[in-house]
């Protein structure tokens, strides 16, 4: 703000450098949906570990491939998930508490487990009168103290000190229970009203299992899908702010992943500048004699097709790994959430403009695949923009294709490789994020200047960390923002034109070397 001059003197004035620094996004956010053995319902939880997926969500599961798939994703350099939990017709379990029945004949006081799942059946919980006025000649009626413990080796405690039924009290249970506990809420009426006695509960060593719990029907297209005006299923992703991956893993460890859920996904995908990770349909690979026929056969069944199939990759074949809830057999999994563990450790070590390929992008906890393809097989699947998973006598398994489904030879698609899609998408998602601030700014030159300042800093650190080819920035983008984007028309419309353009580095993906004799020198 300009400085008004009052007495004989020196003012000193700030002026606003103009810069605003564009922050490039995260980049290997994935996000997982399907079914878990506990945790919260159509709700996006964000969780920076597999240990906070046991914590949250019970863990490992035989009848949770998503369970796997985000163990994969740790075990292979994956840091930040979003975890979607679905179910179909599960019910929560209630335990009850037997109270002093009061003057005018309170009922029990009732506890359900914070969310659906047979896990609830192994809830114990209890209750003492050792509250902070115990000492006290009249101690309060409605004060106590509630235990509630997994009954299994390491399962959760918590202890919940000084809770009260008197809804003045600021320890008041079902508020308190509502924001901390993990485990259990006071039962609700249908009205959404709290189920609440009006005396504290006789002191007990085990609560009632009054309601058992269950974990419903294996889920299928609906729960996975979901509704978007609800969002549910699917669309719950709609709650989270940013994800660069998406993993469906299948309902079934040899099941499939319906094509209309995958499409659907893909479709959001484009809407939310995602890349959708696709797992082979088991099939593909249950023969290995026909596993490439198959696969070159039923690619078009998938319906994964036209301009959307730039943000979705799919991997071939499934992998076979040691189960350790059935004495560590091997079993078939999908590689999904493997696949985004590899692409989040090349982002970390190399960027978001590296192949999530080659020899570096090794498949830890694994002990087999599927199918052993050949060189052969490889290079009829490979033009086809289906992502190989091969096995090297020395280098083990890796993956070994870096194309989307928009990759195929024929369609000659300009983002035909996963890293040059995934960067423009990165590019994308920082510079929507970073130019919110020129929104209602004066329409003009300066706005224009400052715009190409602070989006060409961004390409600028961008190039200097070999995020694109050319020798010179010159070369390599360009940022235009003037009067040739934006005409005075665009300018009465309130419209402001930003072209930025960039020279993608694309995988060396074939390495041809030629050798050639050298004649002997004749003497003339």
């Amino acid at each position: 703000m300009p400085v008004t001059p009052t007495y004989p003197g020196v003012y000193i004035e700030e002026i606003p450098s103009g810069v605003r620094t564009v922050t490039g996004v995260a980049t290997s956010i994935t996000a997982f949906l399907g079914r878990a053995a506990r945790g919260p319902v159509d709700e996006p939880v964000t969780i920076g570990s597999f240990g906070d997926y046991e914590r949250l969500f019970g863990g490992l599961a035989v009848d949770s491939t998503m369970s796997y798939a985000v163990r994969d994703f740790y075990l292979n350099g994956g840091s930040q998930a979003i975890i979607v939990r679905v179910h179909n017709g599960a019910e929560a379990a209630t335990l009850s508490l037997p109270t002093t029945t009061g003057s005018s004949g309170a009922e029990d006081l009732q506890l359900e487990t914070a969310n659906v799942g047979s896990w609830g059946n192994k809830l114990k919980a209890s209750i003492n009168h050792e509250t902070r006025d115990k000492a006290d000649p009249n101690p309060d009626p409605m004060l106590f103290n509630l235990t509630v413990r997994e009954d299994k080796e390491g399962g959760a405690i918590e202890n919940f000190a000084n809770v009260s039924v008197d809804p003045l009290d600021p320890r008041y249970l079902p508020e308190l229970l509502k924001q901390i506990s993990l485990l259990v809420r006071v039962k609700q009426k249908d009205s959404g009203e709290w189920l609440m006695p009006e005396q504290r509960p006789l002191e007990t060593k085990t609560a009632v299992l009054a309601a058992v719990g269950s974990d419903g029907d294996p889920i299928g297209v609906a729960e996975l899908s979901g509704k978007e005006d609800q969002k549910t299923g699917l669309y719950a992703l709609e709650k989270a702010d940013l994800f660069n991956l998406l993993c469906i893993p299948p309902p079934a460890r040899q099941g499939d992943v319906p094509p209309s859920v995958y499409q659907a996904a893909m479709q959001y995908c484009v809407k939310r500048r995602a890349l959708l990770i696709v797992d082979s349909p088991f099939a593909w690979g249950a023969s290995p004699a026909t596993a490439t026929a198959k696969a070159k056969k039923e690619l078009d069944g998938l319906g994964l097709s036209g301009v959307a199939a730039r943000n979705a990759a799919l991997y071939f074949p499934r992998l076979c790994q040691p189960d350790p809830l059935r004495e560590g057999r091997l079993d078939t999994f999908v590689p999904c959430g493997m696949i985004a563990g590899v692409m989040a450790r090349t982002d970390t070590q190399r960027g978001v403009w590296k192949a999530p390929a080659g020899l570096d992008a090794a498949l830890n906890g694994i002990q087999g695949l599927q199918v052993n393809l050949t060189n052969d097989e490889n290079g009829q699947l490979n033009p086809l923009g289906i992502n190989c998973l091969r096995a090297f006598p020395v280098n083990g398994r890796v993956v070994w294709g870096a194309r989307t489904l928009r990759g195929a030879d024929q369609q000659a698609d300009e983002y035909k490789y996963i890293p040059v899609r995934r960067l423009a998408l990165f590019i994308e998602e920082s510079l929507y994020r970073g130019t919110q601030w020129v929104v209602f700014e004066p329409n003009d030159e300066s706005l224009w200047a400052q715009i190409r300042l602070n989006m060409g800093a961004f390409m600028q650190n961008l190039f200097s960390q070999g995020a694109f080819q050319g020798r010179t920035p010159r070369e390599a983008y360009f940022v235009k923002c003037d009067r040739e984007t934006t005409t005075q028309n665009d300018i009465n419309l309130g419209i402001v034109n930003i072209l930025v353009g960039f020279a993608p580095l694309k995988p060396a993906e074939f390495v041809i070397i030629k050798l050639q004799q050298m004649a002997g020198q004749v003497q003339v």
